[in-house]
């Protein structure tokens, strides 16, 4: 029978999820989905003095708004200490772990003569030999192999050999009596059963660590696969430098969920020259074969660009959920939903996101309208005035208020007054908008409904009087 694959996601909760975190888990999540597994979610929250439960709900928040769903936990890494120690003293007992009473002092002096030397800094073994019992300040070391080498058959780099001269006595729990990461995450990995551990590149160097401890204590060791970093345009790692880093900035600014996570995937993964895909291919088409060996660079103009054809295609109720909290936050009255429905149809084909949508689209649940200065100078005339005139009095008993109608009426309207439909067209934009960029002009009115729509250019109109 073959083994149910495993895996895991197990962030820090010393801050907000990132992107490489996020797409980490990604990867996970679809891994684990197109082999109908189970993902596990733990948070590792051993570093008592920087995790905090607002970091943890602000990953889990994540997680959720990227539809990361996990199938067991959230599990707590601190919840499971009692465990930890106990496999501590398992190996303390087998003599495979020793206790060290080295000060950080003392350490920092072998570190800077190792170096003096030529030497890798390393632990010199000082404690390695000397059967020190428990102390206040006492810390407990694995007892690395001295020789041989370990092997990391990695499913995305391939092999890699560590000498095992070249690796620590790595402490496994500190004189507080908490496990160290390396020590933590290989316990609470094998007692839960995880087959498959898919996680960033910078891991890479503790896994032999991390193998050596999984044979001491007699545990099955899963399969590794380091995915590749991202780095920023200048090459250099992703930092806040590069711009938001943060997955729930990326919410605020106005992505659409599926946006990210499509354009996370193709962040080190590819599927020929596909760029769009939906969660369902996603999980049909993914695999760490296809994981690239080398760093993806993060392009913020793709992820927009993907953002607007999210923005396009998305279902018109989810949208509009979606728009509502922009719209709120600005102040705006979002209770007529047909008119909000109206509202984002006509603006969804030119924004890049939602924050973008909500501000073009601002004017739509304004009492007053504020002219752009050189809008205003331009259309806001004597010159313009007479044609304002004409619409706001005939609107009123125009029967077909449609898109169609409307064009058809300002065009006749712009022939008898011997014009062009532009200039009457951006007069009229102006009057509704307060902008020379909008939607188009017959949608605006529509929208806008004929009584909103007069009031407006008898405003404008007002407004040209008032200026001449």
């Amino acid at each position: 029978m073959t083994q149910k694959i495993r895996t895991r996601f197990a962030p820090s909760p010393t801050g907000f999820l990132h992107i490489g975190g996020a797409r980490t888990a990604l990867f996970n999540w679809l891994f684990t989905r197109r082999v109908e597994g189970t993902f596990v979610l733990r948070v590792e929250d051993t570093d008592q003095v920087r995790s905090t439960e607002e970091s943890t709900r602000a990953i889990l928040d994540a997680m959720t708004w990227l539809g990361l769903n996990w199938d067991e936990g959230p599990y707590f890494q601190a919840e499971r200490v009692g465990i930890h120690r106990e496999m501590v003293q398992k190996l303390i007992d087998e003599g495979k772990a020793y206790y060290c009473t080295c000060t950080p002092e003392e350490l920092e002096a072998k570190r800077k003569k190792a170096m003096a030397e030529g030497r890798k800094p390393k632990y010199d073994g000082t404690c390695r030999e000397r059967g020190l019992a428990r102390s206040a300040n006492s810390v407990v070391r694995f007892r690395s192999p001295e020789v041989g080498t370990t092997v990391l058959h990695d499913l995305i780099k391939g092999d890699i050999a560590f000498s095992n001269e070249e690796l620590d006595d790595l402490i496994i729990e500190r004189a507080d009596g908490y496990p160290t990461y390396n020590f933590a995450v290989v316990v609470d990995d094998a007692q839960m059963g995880i087959t498959h551990v898919i996680r960033g590149d910078d891991h890479v160097n503790n896994t032999p660590k991390q193998i050596q401890i999984y044979e001491a204590l007699g545990y099955e060791v899963p399969l590794f696969g380091h995915v590749p970093m991202i780095l920023g345009a200048d090459k250099a790692r992703l930092s806040k430098r590069h711009g938001a880093t943060s997955v729930m900035a990326y919410q605020e600014m106005g992505l659409l969920p599926e946006a990210l996570v499509n354009y996370l995937v193709r962040l080190g993964w590819s599927y020929g020259d596909q760029e769009i895909f939906s969660t369902e291919e996603l999980i049909a088409k993914f695999s760490l074969e296809a994981v690239g060996k080398s760093a993806a660079v993060f392009n913020p103009d793709k992820l927009l660009w993907l953002n607007q054809h999210y923005i396009k295609t998305y279902p018109e109720e989810r949208l509009i959920e979606a728009m509502l909290p922009f719209w709120v936050q600005r102040g705006f009255d979002v209770s007529d939903r047909p008119f909000v429905a109206k509202a984002v149809s006509d603006l969804k084909e030119r924004a890049k996101t939602l924050v973008e949508l909500a501000d073009s689209g601002a004017f739509y649940f304004l009492d007053e309208i504020p002219y752009n200065p050189e809008a205003a100078a331009q259309f806001l005339t004597p010159e313009y005035k007479g044609h304002l005139e004409a619409v706001a009095d005939r609107i009123p008993a125009l029967d077909d208020y449609t898109k169609s109608g409307l064009e058809a009426f300002l065009r006749a309207l712009a022939e008898e007054r011997g014009t062009k439909l532009k200039w009457i067209a951006q007069a009229v934009r102006v009057a509704l908008t307060g902008r020379t960029v909008s939607p188009g002009i017959d949608e605006v009115m529509v929208t806008l409904g004929k009584q909103r729509t007069v009031q407006r250019i008898r405003a404008a109109i007002a407004r040209i009087g008032t200026a001449g």
